[in-house]
């Protein structure tokens, strides 16, 4: 006789129900892979359009910096790359570490994990936002120490400080990014990040143009803009009521213990993502020392610029496979998880030939859109296909970061980032371009032989994964504890199960129930 009801309730409001924005097993006449790729793809579309958005305000920024002169320009663009290295990046890593906690634990059935963990995020992000502070104060003495012209430096110092308050503001917007995509809730970031966005322009011609605050006025405008975004957010967590079985507004002191799983998963993720931000960064230093250093430095900007316009689409692709990977694992489905990790990096290999043919199409007149400068334009179309390459292998290892993400693996991430970029890549790039003169073409090759170490790297990782193992792991870190035979004769005869109902057609509620009475076995201790 099967059972109908799980012997320990679910917190979602029926047994039957499934978490939003968990499928339910594919129709038999409908590809599982596909159902996976659309229900990755619905997770990614909306981010990558917020990605965009995010994308054009930069451009504005920039736009206005280049009406207030040279000077302003300059100083901000070394502001904003100095604001990069230190901060944002440091931040955004920091932010991934509750990434995998939300991700699984949302998919065992147990949303009320996800209210502490967002709050501790906050609190470790502002927390880290401190020593951060102090380091922009001193930028100009940094600036100058290094060989900086004094005026450049007082112009990046005046918009660095005015970017002090956005610390604040990022300390929440990554962790409420995170909490509402581990949920499957994207598309109200995207509105919330588009109305946000149509704001920037006339904030910024208001703090430029009208009350004439200069360098700091875009700064200012950055701020402004990330405030609007910031109470937009709030609001809909607010009046959707996404926070009522998540504790997202309750702040308790529960919050306050419980850090070790995060900076176990934090620290890792955040140098992950360091590694391989100051690497583009190092990139640009290196340009500095070659033949022609202006053309070269940019040629690199713009190359840069077009980068981070091909990584919004594999990023997003990222996010929702690192959430689908995770929802997956915490529902004890190792499986479908294997199967999202799969057409998650399938989708990635067919992404970089999209950019592929993208780069090698527009090498001739993409620059143009910058520049008229003849060196320029030569240096920009000679790099263009080999930044393709590059994102042939770029496109499916960010893929595959995802899935380490969202099992909660992130310590190899960082070890592959670290060996791929600075043990490959950097001694073929340095070696390349000044040893053997091939000059700048020579670093994007180095670029080329760390993206595909890279590459390999994730593929034998993602490849020798044993998923039981990482789904026993998610019960551990959303706080249920799994006894190994258990676990197994439940997956097991709950696939049995599974496939029985598929064959049948029906019976669709005592599956869900079946579904439940797993998870309840794994977490029934907790």
């Amino acid at each position: 006789m099967w059972l109908t009801e799980p012997l320990i309730k679910s917190e979602w409001p029926s047994p039957t129900e499934s978490p939003p924005g968990l499928k339910p097993e594919s129709p038999k006449h409908v590809s599982a892979a596909l159902v996976e790729a659309e229900s990755i793809l619905s997770l990614a579309s909306p981010m990558a359009l917020t990605g965009l958005l995010l994308y054009s305000r930069s451009l504005v920024s920039m736009l206005f910096l280049g009406r207030l002169g040279r000077l302003p320009l300059a100083g901000g663009a070394l502001a904003i790359g100095f604001a990069n290295i230190t901060g944002y990046s440091v931040l955004s890593g920091l932010a991934m570490g509750m990434e995998p906690i939300c991700g699984q634990a949302f998919g065992a059935r147990r949303p009320a994990l996800l209210g502490p963990v967002l709050h501790r995020a906050v609190l470790l992000l502002l927390a880290a936002s401190l020593p951060i502070a102090a380091l922009w104060a001193s930028m100009r003495s940094l600036l100058l120490l290094s060989g900086q012209d004094d005026d450049i430096a007082a112009a990046a110092q005046s918009y660095v400080l005015a970017s002090l308050p956005d610390l604040l503001l990022q300390s929440f917007l990554h962790p409420i990014r995170i909490y509402l995509r581990s949920q499957s809730i994207t598309l109200p970031f995207t509105y919330c990040a588009a109305a946000a966005a149509l704001l920037h322009l006339p904030v910024n011609y208001v703090l430029v143009s009208v009350l004439r605050l200069g360098i700091r006025g875009v700064a200012l405008a950055s701020v402004c803009t990330n405030l609007n975004l910031l109470f937009l957010l709030l609001l809909y967590i607010y009046s959707s009521g996404v926070h009522q079985h998540t504790g997202a507004l309750n702040f308790t002191a529960e919050c306050l213990g419980n850090w070790r799983s995060l900076l176990n998963l934090a620290i890792p993720s955040c140098i992950g993502v360091c590694l391989e931000w100051w690497w583009y960064e190092i990139m640009v230093l290196l340009c500095g020392l070659l033949l022609d250093p202006k053309s070269t430095v940019a040629s690199m900007g713009i190359l840069i610029q077009t980068t981070s316009l091909i990584y919004i689409f594999p990023s997003s692709l990222s996010f929702g496979v690192s959430t689908r990977v995770g929802n997956e694992l915490g529902a004890n489905r190792p499986d479908r998880a294997r199967r999202t990790a799969t057409v998650g990096v399938s989708c990635g290999a067919v992404l970089g030939v999209l950019a592929f043919a993208f780069a090698v199409a527009v090498r001739n007149a993409w620059a143009r859109m910058f520049t008229a400068d003849a060196a320029i334009l030569a240096l920009t179309a000679a790099v263009l296909p080999i930044v393709g390459m590059c994102e042939l292998g770029n496109c499916p290892q960010t893929a595959g970061c995802g899935v380490l993400r969202g099992s909660a693996r992130p310590r190899t991430g960082a070890n592959i980032n670290m060996w791929s970029f600075y043990g490959v890549g950097m001694p073929v790039a340095a070696g390349l371009a000044f040893w053997g003169r091939l000059d700048f073409p020579g670093l994007w090759l180095g670029m080329l032989a760390a993206q595909g170490t890279c590459v390999a790297l994730m593929l034998v990782v993602v490849r020798r994964t044993d998923w039981k193992l990482q789904a026993e792991r998610a019960q551990r870190l959303t706080g249920g504890t799994v006894d190994a035979d258990t676990a197994v004769v439940v997956v097991v005869v709950a696939n049995e199960f599974d496939e029985k109902q598929a064959a049948d057609g029906d019976n669709a509620d005592i599956c869900d129930s079946f579904d439940s009475l797993k998870i309840a076995q794994l977490t029934a201790s907790s």
